[in-house]
């Protein structure tokens, strides 16, 4: 995490955010949060205030932001631990006023483009007024300005170019509304890493913090490596079907070694043939479809010990398959690898 903080830190002059939500990508919130924070992060960005104060309980100090809501900003909550939160409606704006008794701290969340959260344009001077009457009457303190890149994985400046004017439209309408000029943040790890012009006051890193580069130009560090002993082992005759429904038939006298996880820990359900897990420094295939609580991986001619440490994904690549393989694999996203792996698997931090 270190190194990745590293490589945005060198590309960018803004304040970076860690953003540690997913129980920070499937890592650990706390153990991410604290690894960022000293590597130089300056902000914390999580999506509930209940993950936020869970990080206050911790012992981490450093400003917070939290963006989603579900069951309305509880005020009180945001005040006593010190959290700033993502206003993105005039609806819940107004809610907020009505039950805070101190101001709170908010950041104008409006529509750049993706419709997925944010006040729509439409909207922004109706926010933007209710923020202002909001300040004087001491219920908030506006302390931001913030907006998504819907095209930033394409890691094309062109492609971000009008969430770009739209934030320094929003900017402006805040400014002439006699908001003052509150940091504005626009850009995740794409656009850090790829795009200066998204990157306004900060920049909010949350999947390239645990070596994931959505847009998939700059190569960064994985995090994390998971690994799982054999606890079964068999020698088959060819024509051997394996698992559920048979779907694997070896086409050769075999070893078969079982590792006690499955897609209830995070392994994906479906992948294609060459799925495969490093045992030995070598890689081998895993066969028969994967079940909730184990996988079946063919050793070929070669005999392990129960007991034997299989990697699953580890950021050393070549016989160690990466995160990045097995959302291959799957067909999916990286994001969904690791954030998807289950409370059964032990976390160590070393």
């Amino acid at each position: 995490m270190a190194a990745n903080m590293a490589e945005i830190r060198a590309r960018t002059k803004s304040t970076i955010m860690a953003l540690v939500k997913a129980d920070g990508y499937g890592h650990g919130a706390v153990t991410v949060a604290r690894a960022a924070v000293a590597a130089g992060a300056e902000w914390l960005g999580t999506t509930s205030i209940a993950a936020a104060s869970a990080l206050r309980e911790a012992g981490l100090t450093a400003p917070i932001l939290t963006w989603l809501h579900s069951s309305g900003i509880d005020a009180g909550a945001a005040v006593a631990h010190r959290i700033d939160v993502a206003v993105g409606s005039v609806d819940e704006l107004d809610a907020l006023v009505s039950q805070a008794a101190s101001p709170v701290r908010i950041h104008l969340h409006l529509d750049t483009g993706m419709a997925r959260g944010g006040c729509p344009r439409a909207r922004w001077d109706e926010l933007i007024g209710l923020a202002r009457r909001a300040r004087d009457a001491r219920k908030v303190e506006v302390a931001g300005v913030m907006g998504h890149l819907p095209l930033a994985d394409h890691a094309d400046p062109a492609a971000n170019a009008p969430a770009v004017a739209e934030m320094q439209e929003a900017r402006r309408a805040v400014r002439e509304a006699g908001l003052g000029s509150p940091p504005a943040h626009l850009a995740a790890t794409s656009g850090a890493l790829t795009d200066p012009a998204t990157h306004f006051d900060m920049v909010r890193v949350g999947a390239g913090l645990v070596g994931i580069d959505p847009s998939g130009t700059v190569r960064l560090h994985g995090a994390s490596r998971l690994t799982a002993p054999i606890v079964h082992t068999a020698a088959v005759a060819a024509g051997t079907p394996v698992g559920y429904g048979g779907t694997y038939v070896t086409e050769r006298a075999a070893h078969l070694s079982i590792l006690p996880v499955g897609y209830a820990d995070g392994i994906p359900r479906g992948c294609a043939p060459e799925a495969g897990v490093e045992i030995g420094g070598r890689r081998f295939p895993v066969v028969g479809r994967v079940s909730m609580d184990q996988i079946v991986i063919d050793t070929g001619a070669e005999s392990f010990p129960v007991g034997t440490s299989a990697t699953v994904f580890g950021p050393d690549g070549g016989a160690t398959p990466t995160v990045q393989d097995w959302a291959r694999w799957a067909g999916t996203i990286p994001h969904t690898i690791v954030t998807g792996i289950g409370p059964r698997v032990r976390r160590n931090v070393g």
